[in-house]
């Protein structure tokens, strides 16, 4: 569909009754919808009554390979959210990594009902001054972030209290990855991030 960023794209992941939320996802700077924890969500939500789109930014629809500035990015949000509310349900905003940036600039300005940020990039790597807490805490609506324990873009513990949820991933990295090494294995892994937003959005109402 054509945004004021260019044409973007929705994938539905429709629940067979009537929605009960719209979950929108976001993919990061440096990968597409086909990351392994959006596929796992879509796979697993329509069976609790949420409708899940999986949404491509118009610079990875048009083949680019390098993500333009936030602002754009947003931009390209804000042109998708009206197909996104168009089933008349409360829609959670959400994404992961820049996805998961956008979703929380956006959510107050779209009345986004809730936001879902996976891998949330706190900081770039090895720069912890440089912090992006503020986008998570202006979010201001019911908020879930579920971060891989060794995400170089920021551990849990490097995250500031604020009025959100944090569900943490051991081992996991930005991908939620677990090393072979771990004592977790990578359907665990995946298991800990759809059980928690399931308990998550379930109880939004």
């Amino acid at each position: 569909m054509e945004t004021g960023a260019g044409i973007a794209r929705i994938t539905w992941h429709r629940t067979k009754q009537q929605p009960e939320l719209v979950l929108a996802l976001g993919h990061g700077a440096g990968g597409g919808i086909e990351a392994r924890d959006l596929v796992a969500l879509a796979g697993v939500l329509p069976a609790q009554g949420v409708s899940v789109a999986l949404v491509e930014q118009p610079w990875r629809v048009a083949g680019k390979k390098v993500a333009p500035a936030p602002r754009t990015l947003d931009e390209g949000w804000r042109g998708i959210w009206p197909a996104l509310a168009a089933p008349g349900v409360p829609v959670v905003a959400g994404g992961r990594s820049a996805g998961a940036r956008v979703a929380c600039r956006t959510a107050r300005e779209l009345g986004a009902a809730a936001v879902l940020a996976l891998s949330f990039p706190l900081h770039p790597p090895g720069r912890p001054e440089k912090s992006r807490a503020e986008e998570l805490l202006g979010a201001r609506v019911p908020t879930l972030v579920v971060q891989g324990g060794n995400d170089p873009f920021g551990k849990p513990e490097e995250f500031p209290a604020g009025p959100y949820e944090l569900v943490e991933v051991p081992y996991g990295d930005h991908g939620f990855a677990a090393p072979k090494r771990a004592a977790l294995g990578q359907d665990e892994a995946l298991r800990i991030i759809t059980d928690a937003v399931v308990k998550w959005v379930t109880g939004l109402g």
